[in-house]
């Protein structure tokens, strides 16, 4: 079975650090973002994929040029113009030349759900189109979906009121789709999945769909970027928090040639050629490869990416600094800043929930 690995958007709500890098590149956890969709779809057999691209395409090109990521083999469909989510899959159904059973996910969502068991309810019931579900305590920001006998679904409700929602299951961005579900696609246009092409399946009565809790996180804010980091060091997804990592004691995680001369306090990872200097502190947070935390300097509930530079007694909270960004002598980084591509704090500067470009 292959995929189809919606990339394409332009990540507005993580600028700046997407003004240059399409955000499935971030790395979470010293991973890029699209490599932990990919490895969830080769666990459960998936050898093939198409990244339906759009904004900041070579990137991906650039970064795989040999075609394979996680162990699955790419192919790249890249939309003349923003085509919206069934837009964007009609196209990159089209040029991969699928005309069989497929999978769809989205490339900013992190999730252990059980896609094996998803494609298998999907055709022991027949379907045109299967979609995984997610419980939520509050709906209200969502799209929700209620089903019928079956898991045949009703509707899709857009954001109703907490207390008016019919269900508290959302729709999670993955979907089992047949080849038809392609034909009835207009090209040329803007389509949403959502608003024109799932309402119509409703309607036909093919459209089912399947609830599943295990972990899921769309991670679009900076928020939820964060929220990814901690979820892999605490533990409440399983494995390793990134490839090659080791445990040096009290959940700090280290790779190759990090340097350690003041405190880490787990759960914490330093990536490779990391650097925290003398009387530096490091607390729940990760310091990306090649960063340096300079002498006296605190980096508390953040994660620096690579090649960023805090100096000396400066102190960061509760914020991301970008891939080769400063953060001058003696500063304080507040929650939530983020600091993009290269971007720099003055020494001696206070910067409170600010958003930094370059």
């Amino acid at each position: 079975m292959r995929a189809v690995v919606l990339v394409g958007g332009e990540g507005t709500r993580l600028r700046p650090l997407t003004l240059s890098v399409p955000k499935q590149m971030l790395p979470v956890v010293e991973q890029p973002m699209i490599e932990r969709v990919l490895g969830q779809l080769a666990r459960h057999g998936i050898e093939d994929a198409v990244l339906s691209l759009g904004y900041l395409p070579d990137a991906f090109m650039k970064a795989y040029p040999d075609g394979v990521a996680s162990g699955v083999r790419l192919s790249y469909a890249v939309e003349p113009s923003p085509l919206d989510t069934a837009g964007a899959i009609r196209f990159a159904a089209l040029s991969a030349g699928i005309d069989e059973t497929f999978v769809v996910v989205n490339g900013d969502v992190l999730t252990d759900m059980d896609l094996t068991a998803l494609v298998e309810f999907h055709r022991a019931r027949g379907a045109e189109g299967s979609i995984s579900l997610y419980p939520v305590d509050d709906p209200s920001a969502f799209g929700v979906v209620p089903t019928a006998e079956a898991g045949r679904v009703q509707a899709f409700v857009e954001k109703p009121p907490r207390d008016a929602a019919p269900t508290n299951l959302i729709n999670a961005g993955t979907y089992v789709l047949e080849p038809s579900v392609v034909d009835r696609v207009p090209g040329g246009r803007r389509v949403s999945i959502e608003r024109e092409t799932f309402p119509a399946m409703v309607a036909d009565g093919t459209l089912y769909a399947l609830a599943d809790p295990s972990y899921w996180l769309d991670t679009g804010t900076p928020e939820a970027y964060l929220t990814a980091h901690w979820d892999l060091l605490e533990g409440r997804r399983p494995g390793l928090p990134a490839p090659g990592a080791r445990d040096s004691g009290g959940g700090v995680w280290i790779l190759d040639s990090a340097q350690l001369d003041g405190e880490a306090r787990g759960p914490a990872l330093l990536g490779r050629g990391a650097r925290v200097g003398p009387g530096a502190v490091v607390d729940r947070a990760v310091v990306g490869h090649d960063c340096v935390v300079g002498q006296g300097a605190t980096i508390v509930r953040s994660v620096l990416l690579a090649g960023a530079v805090v100096g000396e007694g400066a102190t960061v909270t509760g914020s991301i600094v970008g891939p080769g960004a400063s953060v001058g002598e003696g500063s304080e980084v507040r929650p939530l800043t983020v600091l993009g591509m290269g971007a720099s704090v003055a020494p001696r500067t206070v910067v409170t929930g600010g958003r930094v470009p370059a």
